[in-house]
């Protein structure tokens, strides 16, 4: 009995640090959040007023507001889609495939993922340069002379903008989940590719059958943290890159978060997109459980 009551003192002694800072430094922060989105306050007075509701009555009739929401939802749509589409494809060439120097190639793959968003950010935006860009550069050797006098303006433009952010992040984020899936790939036994091949199964159908549902669990993991992380990354990219323009064209959610309880002195207003974000947040990661969730495959 001495001893289960040690051990329990102890299991506590551990716990309880954490706990503690998890109470400060996050459930504290988040009910604040929640109570400061029913006041009127600019941010560095005393004078609050109470709105209840308001700010959130406000936000849902901005048009600001849904256009930081396309922007979100776009980003997280096709970011996603090509980034796990070509981490998966690149984990699978250089897992399976007799490739010299594949270690050359995770180091280079994975080097955009050691690097700042304020590097990539400088990176892309140099490339993206309307006069001496590598982008327009090169497509200037198809449009001759127009390019030239007429360039493309991909980060003043606000039908480009967004996908231009788009490439920047995609290529950020590739290498890291690709190495993460080629721990799990080199995990599978070969044995299994062996059979599939005698039973006529080509790389696609063994990729699609046999590597897929055996590393779904990793997959399933890492897209609910990279959703939910891109809606975090989104907002260094387009402050490094953009600061929401041209017009808040590129601005999402907590770019436009940002504006709005620290530029515009609007911080019950702010606060009260952050509780959006939250539900948000938390609303989708519970979709996505629900979507992927299948029986795990065992081998």
């Amino acid at each position: 009995m001495g001893s289960n009551k040690g051990r329990g003192r102890f299991i506590f002694c551990c716990l309880a640090p954490a706990a503690i800072l998890f109470v400060i430094f996050m459930i504290y922060p988040t009910i604040e959040v929640f109570r400061m989105s029913m006041y009127k306050w600019g941010g560095y007075t005393a004078n609050k007023t109470f709105v209840g509701l308001q700010n959130f009555q406000t936000l849902f009739k901005s048009d600001k507001f849904y256009q930081s929401f396309q922007n979100t939802i776009l980003l997280i749509i096709i970011v996603t889609i090509f980034t796990f589409a070509f981490a998966l494809v690149f984990a699978a060439i250089l897992t399976r495939e007799k490739i010299k120097g594949q270690n050359f190639f995770r180091i280079i793959f994975y080097i955009p993922n050691i690097l700042s968003v304020v590097v990539i950010s400088a990176i892309f935006s140099a490339i993206y340069d309307p006069n001496q860009g590598l982008m327009n550069s090169f497509l200037n050797l198809f449009r001759g002379p127009a390019g030239a006098e007429d360039p493309i303006l991909w980060l003043g433009s606000q039908k480009l903008v967004i996908y231009s952010i788009v490439i920047a992040m995609i290529w950020q984020a590739i290498g890291y989940y690709m190495v993460m899936y080629m721990a799990s790939m080199a995990n599978v036994p070969e044995s299994l590719y062996e059979s599939a091949g005698l039973e006529g199964a080509g790389r696609v159908k063994q990729f699609f059958s046999i590597t897929l549902p055996l590393i779904w669990t990793n997959i399933r993991t890492t897209l609910t943290f990279f959703i939910i992380s891109t809606i975090n990354m989104s907002f260094l990219f387009v402050k490094a890159m953009t600061n929401g323009g041209p017009d808040g064209a590129s601005h999402v959610f907590l770019s436009y978060m940002y504006q709005e309880a620290y530029t515009n002195s609007s911080y019950g207003y702010g606060m009260a997109i952050g509780a959006v974000v939250f539900i948000f947040s938390f609303a989708l990661a519970g979709v996505l459980n629900a979507v992927t969730k299948r029986e795990e495959i065992e081998f």
